[in-house]
């Protein structure tokens, strides 16, 4: 066994003539010379980096414990050192966590979620009110609310096309600039005309279908994978929780200052995060100058293995995505069904609950104060807690494709046995409990597929998640219709639900059967 070969296994002892050996009295000064004096950890980087390549490129030494040694020239050539290497310190932890720049981040992107449901939800509340002073029929009414559809069906493919392209702290900042716009001219709108308020009311729709996958763009560059699950939590449950404080504060409001008064509001208070996003975030971590030298490390050293932060220049994604081909994969397939069914059960809720509780329990649901908040609140503290475990399950071993798996299953499975209890529960309480539970284990499909779009294709993200949301507007709009009309033909709310909680367990059997938490080749043509 040559010398190179005895340091490359960490010995220090008496080393053994090389092949190409000196003359005889250099090799007796050798050896005498290891035998005195035992060789210092100190060595160069030069000769260090000579043991690694001998010990990684020897077939024979390829297995062997890699020689590790401290030097002077570590800090300078090791700045993104093996995970296996960062010291204890460095580990990060709660206080790291919520002290950190993608704490701010985040926190930034639940705000703006918020607005976004609140300036969504605020026409639910001054649709009666409004419907009243202009004389609208409830048919009416409806074209008016959804009319903000109409914007949402069109904008979330081209919003995923600009997130891939310019990044989602632009395209975020635009698209909050426009719905806040909107929904501060709606009282205007209102005033001019019906055509302005459609119109006005279109934009927001249009406007607002840049925010998911702007939002997803972020996390995947700011969190590594084993944080990701609970950022997207803590951004949804803003989410959440931005609709209970429209329902809660938008009668308050409209009381105090008049029915356009929440417009006004939740208005100028877009504009003003617009500009706090715009000077105190930066696209990527490698752009802020706040960051730590220890977050930047630990981000790009946990992000190595997925979505790739960006230090250099990022691949440009091309300007026409390769639709076919992302529409050619069963896991993209696995998205859409389970965004369409996501969709398909909370727009169903949403606007068919108050009546069927009305028809059932003669309970008016739209006075009842739980139902304003309670549903959402529960709904924001699972998302977060789901977030929690499904990063937890992947910090400890757990495949990612398993965790996204379970958590969807739970996302799913969970609701349609909720439905079904509901439709047994023979008391409003009971039936309220059961609704209740349906929207807080609901939540733990955000860790499940919505996490997935980042996962499988980190350069087509925004446009996949376009494509997915496109499919759950189509089916929150089929869905929210096609209950009138099956009530009509069977004469029964619960036969409904029924449906719906066995479409539930078959999506989540599809996405079982279909996802990954895999990087998908979609640029291979042959693939």
């Amino acid at each position: 066994m040559s010398m190179l070969s005895a340091l490359a296994l960490g010995g220090t002892t008496t080393a053994k003539p090389l092949p190409l050996t000196p003359p005889q009295n250099h090799r007796n000064k050798l050896t005498e010379h290891n035998q005195r004096h035992s060789l210092k950890p100190n060595l160069t980087f030069h000769t260090r980096f000579q043991f690694q390549f001998l010990s990684i490129s020897s077939p024979s030494l390829r297995k062997l414990p890699r020689l590790r040694v401290s030097s002077s020239n570590n800090a300078q050539f090791n700045s993104v050192p093996e995970e296996s290497q960062l010291p204890q310190q460095k580990q990060s932890n709660f206080i790291e966590f919520i002290t950190s720049e993608r704490i701010k981040v985040v926190a930034m992107l639940a705000l703006a979620l918020g607005l976004c449901n609140a300036d969504r939800v605020v026409m639910s509340v001054a649709i009666v009110p409004l419907s009243l002073a202009n004389g609208w029929s409830r048919s009416f009414a409806g074209i008016v609310q959804s009319s903000f559809l109409w914007g949402y069906l069109l904008s979330p493919i081209a919003g995923g096309v600009l997130v891939d392209n310019y990044g989602g702290k632009v395209v975020m900042a635009w698209g909050v600039a426009l719905w806040s716009l909107a929904t501060f001219l709606t009282p205007w709108a209102a005033e001019t005309s019906l055509l302005a308020l459609l119109v006005v009311r279109t934009m927001l729709g249009m406007a607002e279908g840049v925010a998911l996958p702007s939002m997803n763009n972020m996390i995947a560059r700011w969190f590594p994978q084993t944080e990701r699950a609970r950022a997207v939590g803590i951004s949804m449950a803003g989410f959440l929780l931005g609709c209970a404080l429209a329902l809660t504060l938008s009668p308050i409001l409209m009381s105090q200052g008049g029915i356009f008064s929440p417009f006004v509001i939740f208005g100028l208070s877009g504009f003003l995060w617009v500009l706090v996003w715009l000077s105190a975030t930066s696209s990527t971590p490698d752009r802020c100058p706040q960051i730590s030298k220890f977050e930047l490390e630990y981000i790009l050293n946990k992000s190595q293995k997925s979505f790739p932060v960006e230090i250099a220049k990022p691949k440009k994604v091309k300007v026409v995505p390769p639709f076919r081909r992302l529409l050619s994969k069963p896991p993209t397939w696995s998205l859409i069904v389970a965004n369409a069914m996501h969709s398909w059960g909370f727009f169903i809720v949403l606007s068919w609950m108050p009546i069927y509780f009305n028809s059932v329990y003669h309970v008016d649901l739209r006075r009842a104060a739980w139902f304003s908040a309670v549903p959402w609140v529960v709904m924001a503290v699972m998302n977060y807690l789901a977030g929690l475990w499904s990063d937890m399950m992947i910090q400890s071993g757990k495949s990612v494709t398993l965790t996204r798996k379970i958590m969807q299953t739970i996302g799913f499975v969970g609701p349609g046995l909720c439905l079904i209890g509901l439709v047994t529960a023979k008391n409003p309480s009971l039936g309220s409990a059961w609704l209740t539970l349906a929207f807080g284990l609901k939540s733990f499909s955000h860790s499940g597929f919505l996490v997935n779009l980042q996962e499988i294709a980190p350069q087509y993200s925004g446009v996949l998640h376009g494509i997915s949301n496109t499919a759950g507007t189509l089916a929150a709009i089929i869905g929210t219709v096609g209950v009138g009309f099956f009530v009509e033909l069977v004469g029964s709310f619960q036969g409904f639900l029924l449906l719906t909680s066995l479409l539930y367990f078959l999506a989540a059997l599809f996405y079982c059967l279909y996802s990954t938490g895999e990087i998908v080749n979609f640029d291979d043509p042959a693939g």
